[in-house]
């Protein structure tokens, strides 16, 4: 009974632990964003191009909306619809994540609207599911990268907020943290890329147990060349929960 005493009071200790250094807030833009299109292909690390997608960014009456989509070889689509401002801080404030076909085991229809607090959550047999979450302000889904842009490479950490989508949501942090540059090429250009690391933390007691069971989410890179203002370069990581990691890079159209 002692020890079972013991270990509870160090998992309340270690849940208050991780709880209090979760502190994270909006980012400050540095980097206005605008309208822009770009195309972009999903690869395995093997270099195997699974999907191509399209991004683009729209800027009216104060508010950014940003959309990317991926259509995979095989027919499953993912879409990922962001709108946020960007006075002086970024702030979401709606993102509508979509993911469904063959290349996703869960497929996932997610709504998060963060001036109501609501949550929507749709399934694949059409039944709808609504929470109420109050949220905080630094909520991130859809934006990492418009983020990082604004993210000096000389922060050693920043921490921001991310909902887990689901039928049962789940408010977690990504800690983003550089880890030094590697050199790349664009035809006779020689340049470098920070390689910023995005780390889920899903605190509490879960975050303490995940990694030893072997459900610590992994790291995500996103790989962004220095200057006036940055730009991105490519990015890796899982788009799923428990996925393969794929790899993004932006691509130019060719005329045939």
């Amino acid at each position: 009974m002692r020890f079972c005493v013991n270990a509870l009071g160090l998992s309340t200790f270690i849940t208050l632990l991780l709880a209090a250094s979760l502190k994270a807030e909006p980012i400050p833009v540095r980097y206005g964003q605008g309208s822009s299109h770009g195309f972009l292909a999903l690869k395995t690390l093997d270099g195997v191009t699974i999907a191509t997608g399209e991004s683009t960014q729209v800027v009216s009456r104060g508010k950014v909306t940003s959309r990317l989509i991926f259509r995979f070889k095989d027919g499953s689509v993912d879409e990922d619809v962001t709108v946020f401002t960007q006075d002086k801080v970024f702030r979401l404030l709606t993102d509508h994540h979509i993911q469904h076909g063959p290349s996703f085991p869960k497929p996932i229809d997610f709504l998060i609207d963060m001036t109501s607090g609501d949550l929507t959550f749709k399934a694949e047999d059409g039944s709808i599911s609504k929470e109420h979450m109050d949220l905080p302000s630094d909520v991130a889904n859809g934006l990492p990268p418009n983020l990082l842009l604004n993210i000096l490479p000389s922060t050693p950490e920043t921490k921001v907020s991310y909902i887990a989508p689901g039928k049962k949501a789940r408010l977690i942090h990504i800690s983003i943290r550089p880890m030094g540059t590697i050199p790349f090429r664009v035809g006779a250009f020689r340049r470098k890329a920070t390689d910023f690391t995005l780390h889920v933390e899903l605190g509490g007691l879960t975050g303490v147990v995940a990694p030893i069971i072997g459900k610590q989410p992994s790291d995500y890179h996103i790989w962004l060349q220095a200057g006036d203002p940055p730009a991105f370069v490519r990015e890796e990581g899982p788009l799923y929960e428990e996925g393969p990691i794929w790899r993004m890079e932006q691509i130019s159209p060719s005329f045939q």
